[in-house]
């Protein structure tokens, strides 16, 4: 994902629940050693729900299509990840280390052209989803 500012639109899925809308922005920078920071929060206009912010750190070596990263996140608090690069897609995988609960997540964002890639993501509990995501994410000019 290319530095900058980004937009994101979509739903927010529970289970048994009826999609909720969300909204969000994320901040994207890069340093010349290769570090990423990506930050993000969602928010969901007309819900209860409380925001949700994502702080992301990580490093991609120059010619790799793998990399790990650590994240803040404020539902499940510090967590570790790793990502893959493909042709088309970024895939990132995330848990929570130490977590009787057994907490992770993953994020799917497919590039739909330069500035637009869709997002699906989730959390689980254990072996069971609970919550997932589906938006737009799109680049500011």
């Amino acid at each position: 994902l290319e530095a900058g500012k980004w937009t994101i639109e979509g739903n927010w899925l529970e289970k048994n629940k009826t999609p909720i809308p969300v909204k969000g922005r994320t901040l994207i920078a890069w340093t010349d050693e290769s570090w990423f920071t990506m930050v993000t929060k969602l928010i969901f206009p007309g819900s209860d729900l409380p925001e949700i912010s994502f702080q992301y750190r990580g490093r991609l070596a120059s010619g790799d299509r793998h990399y790990t990263y650590v994240l803040q996140q404020s539902l499940m608090g510090r967590v570790e990840g790793e990502g893959w690069i493909g042709s088309e897609s970024i895939i990132q995988r995330y848990w929570v280390l130490n977590d009787s609960e057994r907490r992770s997540g993953f994020e799917t964002f497919y590039r739909m052209d330069k500035t637009t890639y869709y997002i699906s993501s989730g959390i689980l509990v254990g072996h069971y989803l609970t919550s997932t995501m589906e938006a737009v994410l799109k680049r500011q000019s």
